[in-house]
């Protein structure tokens, strides 16, 4: 109704394998091999509310920024370097006026038997682990593809991505069901835009583990892998 403001509620969160913001993707869709699990909250745990949707091959989240950035109406995007201003509406930064999101995932699958289910496994995802979720819609190719559409300053590092040297006795420590993932997030540069000291070592965390690196040039060297404590 007309003068009423509308509030929102999560209707679950995602499991991903980032415990925190460093090192996550910059767009969805960009490392696949990443695998998060959708969790409902207990109202929404309804098998018919799912009925049709592993039919389709993508999904879009609507999830909220789990820390707040506050609204400006300027930012500095880091695939600009950090030192050029554009409209926030411009960009997917999170210092926008609501903090809310929108991601495109694979579906993997609909896992009606899981104890906590209907869960829904997903690829490429670009969020924080316990990321809140407000809805969950179908991808729809004839209305949400647009091949003729363009990006602005984002198509510009399309491309962008580093060689990874893991040295194989590092490797080695990662669960093999992640190592594809892990080098994919490596290779997309985890960093700032406006780093660019070859002497910094970097720490990821992922998957449970500290990884941590050094990048010069276009090449990413690993230089330790440890369990987080």
């Amino acid at each position: 109704m007309k003068g009423e403001s509308l509030t929102l509620e999560p209707i679950g969160h995602i499991r991903t394998e980032f415990s925190e913001k460093f090192g996550i993707p910059r767009q969805s869709g960009l490392v696949e091999e990443l695998l998060g699990r959708v969790e409902f909250l207990p109202p929404y745990r309804v098998p018919e509310a799912f009925r049709g949707l592993e039919d389709f091959s993508h999904l879009w989240l609507l999830w909220q920024f789990t820390e707040s950035q506050g609204w400006s109406p300027t930012v500095r995007p880091p695939r600009l370097g950090g030192n050029r201003r554009m409209g926030v509406f411009a960009t997917r930064s999170p210092f926008r006026p609501n903090p809310i999101g929108l991601s495109c995932v694979r579906l993997e699958r609909v896992d009606l038997q899981d104890p906590a289910g209907p869960v829904l496994w997903v690829r490429g995802a670009d969020l924080l682990d316990g990321t809140p979720i407000f809805d969950v819609k179908p991808y729809v190719p004839l209305a949400d593809c647009r091949p003729q559409a363009t990006g602005s300053f984002s198509d510009a590092h399309r491309e962008d991505h580093l060689q990874v040297e893991f040295p194989p006795e590092l490797l080695d420590l990662v669960p093999p069901e992640r190592r594809q993932a892990l080098l994919g997030v490596l290779a997309q540069d985890p960093r700032p835009s406006y780093h660019r000291d070859p002497q910094r070592v970097y720490g990821l965390s992922f998957a449970g583990l500290e990884v941590r690196f050094t990048v010069e040039g276009d090449r990413l060297q690993v230089r330790s892998v440890e369990r987080n404590s």
